[in-house]
């Protein structure tokens, strides 16, 4: 399965982006797709993932509020709206998906398959 990852760059503090993620394949090769992110001198941690049949979501504290994850199934997308940017959120992101965790699993209890990755970075 491959992801390729977009809408990265540069933003202010307190500004948006929207990141997409086109798979290939279809939605029922997958449980859960999402997010994680790797910013310098740390490890990968998941931001956000959704099950691609019901929805269902789970954001980590850091983002709650602020970023919100949808899913496009007619064309195999998920997206990472990213409002209130802060600093700490600058990171690569990488789009994951889940294919081995099981409808009724936290979304992206597993990860499969990654993505290349797309640069965020925040200023001030």
């Amino acid at each position: 399965l491959q992801l390729v990852e977009s809408g990265g760059g540069l933003v202010h503090i307190g500004g948006s982006l929207r990141l997409s993620c086109v798979a290939s394949g279809s939605p029922s090769d997958y449980y859960h797709i999402g997010w994680f992110r790797q910013a310098p001198g740390k490890e990968r941690e998941e931001v956000s993932c959704i099950n691609a049949r019901d929805g269902n979501t789970y954001y980590a504290d850091a983002v709650k509020g602020r970023f919100t994850i949808s899913r496009d199934n007619a064309k195999n997308m998920v997206y990472l709206q990213m409002n209130n940017l802060k600093s700490e959120d600058s990171a690569v992101y990488y789009c994951v998906t889940d294919r081995r965790g099981g409808w009724d699993s936290r979304p992206c209890r597993y990860v499969d398959d990654w993505g290349k990755g797309t640069l965020v970075t925040v200023s001030a």
